[in-house]
C-alpha cells in the first residue's frame, strides 16, 4: 500500500490531517525537530497526539531530525523513550549516531532516514539499509527515473515529497542560514535566506535580480500514477508550519487522487478536476506550482523571482478606481464572495490586504461574483491605482469547509459486535476487532416478555449503530435475540454501547503502549584539553580549483593534498597530478552530490586513476560514497564536513580513518569533540564555506535545460549573488551533474590553538601560491587572519 503522509504542527492540524484521509502523520516534539518554530508537542500533548491518531488507525511518525551535540544525546534519548512508550510508529532521524542507538535499543520501532541526510542515489539508500534504517526519505532533487531505479534495486521503504515548499539547496547541505545568520537549518532554525531578493552579477553588470533562489511550491498531483508504478512506499506532504485549513485541503485532495491513481486501470482514467487544482493554489502558492525535479528539468519553472510569499489566486487587474467612493472595478476571472480576503499588488510587487465587505454588480449588492462578472468592491482605501493586480488570498467558503472537518469523526475504526438478548438473563454486548481485542459487558437490565410489540433485530441494530460521535463503527453486527421479548426503553442499549466502546478503547490504547526494556544514560565525557596545541598538527590543503599556470612546486608546509575527482578525468592536468601524488599524501576529493554522470564517470575511470597515480585515499562527502567505493577498502577514508558531524557517536558510526568536524560548531563544541573522538579529527581553519549545493542553475536560469543556454558555467568569468547589504556570494557551477555551489561572502579563518584536532585543513579557491604559503604559515601557528574580509564563522555562536 502506498501511504499518504501529512504534516502536523499542532493539535488542530493533527485533526485536519486525520479527518481528511492521511494514512500517517508526522510531527515534532518540544525539541530536536527540524521545524523548531512550529508549535510542536510537549510531553503531554505528544501522548495525546499519538493516542488520537492511533485509535483511529492512523500511524504516527516523530521528527527527531536535527543534529545532536554530545551533551544533548541523553535528552534526545529520553524524548525518544517517551514517544516509544506512548506507541510512536517511527522516528525520523538525521543524526547517524542517534539513529544507531535507536535501531539497537528500541525493538519494533521503525527508524526513517530524514531528507536532511541528503540521500540522492542508490548507493546512499543501500548503505542506510545496511545500517538498519527501514525507510529513506529521498532528496527532493531526484527525477522519476532515478526514484524508480532506487525503488527497484533496494529493500527499504522509499518516501518522496509530493507537495509543499521546496528548498533551493539539497536538504542537509545548506549552511547559508547558519553561517550568515547564526540560525542553523540542521538544528531546525532556518531563517530562509533563499526567500530574500538578490542580484546576479559578474561585478561589472547586473544580469538578473529578484527572488532568484525562491522556488515555487511543489505540486506532484499529476505524477501520482507514475510514483505508484515506480514503487514508492510513501508520498509526503510538506507543511508543519502551515494552517489547519491548508493541511485539511491538501490532505483531502491528495487522498482523493491517490485512491484514484491506485484504482485506475490506466493513466488515461486518471484525470484531475480543475477545481481541485484551484483549491490547492488557493490555500498556498508562490507564483503557481512547479513539478519540482520530478520531470528532470527543474530550471523551466522551479523559481518564481517576483515574490517569495503566498501569492493567492489571480482575479484580474483594476480597470477603474473611484477614490472618493472607495470603489474598485474589474472583471473577475474567478469566484469571489463577501468575506474573502484579497491583496492588491502594484508594479513594484508591493501588496495591501483587504477583506471583501461590499461586493456589487451594476451598483447592486451581491454576495457572490462569478468568473466573467464585471464587479465593484467597495470600502477600499489606500495606495490603489488602475492596472494594479488583484489576488484572492483566502477563500472564506473553502476555509470554512476545511475547518468544519476538524469537528467531525470521518475516520472510523471498523469493529464487530455481538448482542445477546435472552429471556431471564442480563443483556450482553461483546465488541471485538481483527487484532483480537475483545470486550464483553453485561447490563443490569433483564428483558421482559412482550405484552404488545416485541423488540426486533432491526431496531437493536439501529441503536447499536449510533456511533457518529466516536472514532468507531460496527461493520458487522450479530444479534442473538429470543422471540417475544421486550426492553423498557433503549437507554440500556445505548449505555451498553458507550461502556463497551470505552472499555475497548482502554484495551486498544494499552495494545500500542510499550514497555521500555532498559534505560541507560550514555557516558558524556567533558574532558577538554586546554593546553595550547603547537605547530605539530598536520596540514591538509583542498584545492577546489587547479590552475595550469601555477607553480605548485613552490607550495610549502603541506602534508596532505585533496584534489577534486574531476581533475583526474579532465585533460591537461597529468603533470600537476603526478607532482602532487609523488610529493604529498594525495587524496581524491569526491563531490557532495554524485548522481548519474558523476556515478558513471567514477565507476568507469577510478580503477585506471588508482593504477596511474599514487593515491593515499579518498575524501568522501556523502553516505553513498561508502557503498560506491566499497571495493577500495585498502585506501584511507576521510569523511568530509558534509557529513555534519556534531557528536562522537556519529564519528563512531562512520567508521572511517579521519573525520572533518562541522564548521557549524562553536569553540567549546570543537574542543570537546576533538578531545573525545576515538579517531583522528580534522578542523577547517581557513576557506570560503560552501553555503549550499543546488540542483538549480542560477546562471541565466539555465544549464542544459533551455535551448538558449549560454553555458556560462564553462566560461572563466566569475559570477556572484549580491544580497541587500551588498555582500557578494561566489557561484561555482559544476556542469557534470548540474550542481551549483554558492560560497560565503567572507572567508572563515579561526584561531585553533586550544582545539586538539590531529590536523588542520585549508580550503583554497583561487588563492595564489604565495597567498597559500602565507595562509599556511599563519595557520600552523594556531592563529587566524584578521581583516574585514574574514569571519570566525560560528566559533563564538551557539546554534
Amino acid at each position: 500500500m502506498v501511504e499518504l503522509l501529512s504534516p502536523v504542527g499542532d493539535f488542530e492540524c493533527l485533526k485536519a490531517a486525520v479527518q481528511n484521509g492521511a494514512d500517517t502523520v508526522y510531527f515534532g516534539a518540544s525539541s530536536f525537530s527540524a521545524r523548531a518554530f512550529a508549535s510542536n508537542f510537549n510531553d503531554d500533548d505528544l501522548k495525546k497526539a499519538i493516542t488520537y491518531a492511533k485509535i483511529r488507525g492512523i500511524k504516527t511518525n516523530l521528527t527527531l531530525n536535527t543534529l545532536l551535540k554530545d551533551n544533548e544525546f541523553n535528552d534526545a534519548i529520553k524524548l525518544a523513550e517517551k514517544a516509544y512508550i506512548y506507541g510512536i510508529d517511527a522516528i525520523i532521524v538525521q543524526d547517524l549516531g542517534f539513529a544507531k542507538y535507536l535501531i539497537e535499543n528500541f525493538p519494533g520501532l521503525a527508524v526513517h532516514a530524514s531528507t536532511q541526510l541528503s540521500v540522492h542515489n542508490l548507493e546512499g539508500v543501500l548503505k542506510l539499509q545496511e545500517l538498519g534504517f527501514s525507510r529513506v526519505v529521498l532528496s527532493r532533487e531526484l527525477s522519476l527515473p532515478e526514484i524508480e531505479h532506487i525503488c527497484k534495486n533496494s529493500n527499504v521503504e522509499i518516501e518522496v515529497f509530493v507537495h509543499g515548499a521546496l528548498c533551493i539547496s539539497y536538504s542537509g547541505q545548506c549552511l547559508f542560514s547558519s553561517m550568515v545568520g547564526g540560525r542553523s537549518g540542521n538544528r531546525g532554525k532556518c531563517a530562509q535566506p533563499c526567500r530574500l531578493p538578490y542580484e546576479l552579477t559578474n561585478q561589472s553588470e547586473t544580469l538578473d535580480k529578484g527572488y532568484l533562489m525562491s522556488p515555487r511550491d511543489l505540486c506532484g498531483l499529476d505524477y501520482l500514477p507514475q510514483l505508484i508504478k515506480a514503487g514508492v512506499s510513501c508520498l509526503k506532504i510538506e507543511g508543519r508550519m502551515k494552517t489547519p485549513e491548508y493541511v485539511a485541503t491538501v490532505t483531502r485532495i491528495y487522498r482523493k487522487y491517490l485512491d484514484l491513481a491506485k484504482s485506475a486501470e490506466s493513466n488515461k482514467l486518471y484525470k484531475i478536476d480543475v477545481q481541485d487544482k484551484q483549491d490547492l493554489l488557493q490555500v498556498f502558492n508562490r507564483g503557481g506550482f512547479s513539478d519540482g525535479h520530478l520531470s528532470g528539468s527543474p530550471n523551466k519553472n522551479l523559481v518564481y523571482s517576483e515574490k517569495s510569499n503566498n501569492m493567492g489566486v489571480f482575479l484580474g487587474n483594476i480597470s477603474k478606481f473611484n477614490n472618493n467612493k472607495g470603489h474598485i472595478t474589474f472583471t473577475t476571472s474567478g469566484v469571489l464572495n463577501v468575506g474573502d480576503k484579497i491583496s492588491i499588488e502594484n508594479k513594484k510587487h508591493e501588496t495591501s490586504l483587504y477583506t471583501v465587505s461590499e461586493l456589487m454588480i451594476k451598483d447592486k449588492n451581491i454576495r457572490q461574483a462569478n468568473p466573467g462578472d464585471i464587479i465593484k468592491i467597495g470600502r477600499m482605501k489606500g495606495n490603489i491605482f488602475v492596472g494594479n493586480k488583484i489576488f484572492k488570498i483566502s477563500d472564506k467558503a473553502l476555509t470554512f469547509s476545511a475547518l468544519e472537518t476538524l469537528n467531525k469523526e470521518n475516520i472510523k475504526r471498523n469493529l464487530n459486535c455481538k448482542l445477546i438478548v435472552h429471556k431471564d438473563l442480563p443483556i450482553e454486548l461483546t465488541v471485538f476487532d481483527e487484532n483480537g481485542i475483545e470486550v464483553s459487558i453485561h447490563s443490569d437490565v433483564i428483558p421482559e416478555i412482550a405484552t404488545n410489540l416485541p423488540i426486533t433485530k432491526e431496531r437493536l441494530i439501529t441503536q447499536l449503530s449510533k456511533t457518529n460521535n466516536t472514532p468507531y463503527q460496527f461493520s458487522n453486527i450479530e444479534i442473538d435475540l429470543d422471540d417475544g421479548l421486550f426492553i423498557k426503553g433503549f437507554s440500556c442499549i445505548n449505555e451498553l454501547r458507550r461502556t463497551v466502546l470505552s472499555k475497548y478503547e482502554e484495551l486498544l490504547i494499552a495494545s500500542f503502549r510499550r514497555d521500555l526494556v532498559s534505560h541507560f544514560n550514555l557516558p558524556i565525557s567533558s574532558n577538554i584539553n586546554n593546553e595550547p596545541i603547537e605547530s605539530y598538527k598536520k596540514v591538509s590543503l583542498l584545492l577546489n580549483l587547479l590552475n595550469k599556470n601555477y607553480e605548485y612546486t613552490e607550495l610549502k608546509n603541506v602534508d596532505n593534498i585533496y584534489i577534486p575527482f574531476k581533475y583526474f578525468i579532465l585533460t591537461g592536468y597529468t603533470s600537476i597530478l603526478q607532482y602532487f601524488t609523488n610529493k604529498f599524501n594525495t587524496y581524491i576529493y569526491f563531490p557532495t552530490i554524485i548522481r548519474n554522470n558523476y556515478n558513471r564517470l567514477i565507476s568507469k575511470n577510478l580503477p585506471d586513476i588508482l593504477n596511474s597515480y599514487n593515491i593515499k585515499g579518498f575524501v568522501v562527502s556523502n553516505i553513498g560514497n561508502f557503498e560506491l567505493l566499497k571495493n577500495y577498502k585498502k585506501y584511507e577514508f576521510i569523511c568530509n564536513y558534509t557529513f555534519n558531524v556534531f557528536n562522537r557517536f556519529t564519528i563512531d558510526q562512520l567508521n572511517c580513518n579521519k573525520v572533518t568536524l562541522s564548521p557549524e560548531l562553536n569553540f567549546s563544541d570543537l574542543q570537546q569533540l576533538a578531545t573525545n573522538s576515538n579517531i583522528p579529527t580534522e578542523l577547517i581553519v581557513y576557506g570560503r564555506t560552501p553555503l549550499m549545493n543546488s540542483n538549480y542553475c542560477l546562471l541565466g536560469k539555465s544549464n542544459k535545460c533551455y535551448a538558449s543556454c549560454k553555458h556560462l558555467c564553462n566560461s572563466s568569468e566569475k559570477f556572484y549573488l549580491k544580497d541587500r547589504l551588498g555582500f557578494l556570494f561566489r557561484i561555482m557551477p559544476d556542469n557534470i551533474d548540474t550542481v551549483t555551489t554558492i560560497y560565503n561572502s567572507k572567508i572563515t579563518s579561526i584561531e585553533h590553538k586550544n582545539i586538539c584536532s590531529s590536523s588542520i585543513r585549508i580550503d583554497a579557491l583561487d588563492e595564489s601560491i604565495e597567498q597559500l604559503n602565507s595562509i599556511i604559515s599563519i595557520a600552523k601557528t594556531g592563529k587566524k587572519l584578521e581583516g574585514p574580509d574574514y569571519t570566525n564563522g560560528n566559533l563564538n555562536k551557539e546554534i
